[in-house]
C-alpha cells in the first residue's frame, strides 16, 4: 500500500508561482510518478510525469515552459514547480504513483487526495 500525501496549493495572482509537492509513503521505488489536474466541470487532465531515477520528465503542452516536475534524490518525494500561472491554470492537481508503470502508457496504481490552486485574474 502506498499513500501519498500532496500539498502547496492556494491562492495566487496571475503571473505568480507555486510549489506543489507529493511524498509517498510504504513502497521503496515507484517507477513513474506523475501530476494531474481537475478542473471545476472538466476531466482530470495529464500535467506531468518523471521517471524514476528523474532523469525523463514528460509535459502536457499546457503547461510545458512554465511548469517544472523534479524528484528528490532516492526518495518518492515529487515537486511541481508552477510559473506564470494563468487563471486556465485553476485546478485541483493530483498526484499519482505508478508502481511498475511503463514510461510510455499505463495506469496510476495510487492518487493523492488532490489540493487546490486558484489564480486570481
Amino acid at each position: 500500500q502506498v499513500q501519498l500525501v500532496d500539498t502547496g496549493g492556494g491562492l495566487v495572482q496571475a503571473g505568480g508561482s507555486l510549489r506543489l509537492s507529493c511524498a509517498a509513503s510504504g513502497r521503496t521505488f515507484i517507477n513513474v510518478m506523475g501530476w494531474f489536474r481537475q478542473a471545476p466541470g472538466k476531466e482530470r487532465e495529464f500535467v506531468a510525469q518523471i521517471s524514476g531515477s528523474g532523469g525523463s520528465t514528460l509535459y502536457a503542452d499546457s503547461v510545458k515552459g512554465r511548469f517544472t516536475i523534479s524528484r528528490e534524490n532516492g526518495k518518492n518525494t515529487v515537486y511541481l514547480q508552477m510559473n506564470s500561472l494563468n487563471p486556465e491554470d485553476t485546478a485541483v492537481y493530483y498526484c499519482a504513483a505508478g508502481i511498475a508503470r511503463p514510461w510510455t502508457k499505463g495506469d496510476y496504481d495510487y492518487w493523492g487526495h488532490g489540493t487546490q490552486v486558484t489564480v486570481s485574474s
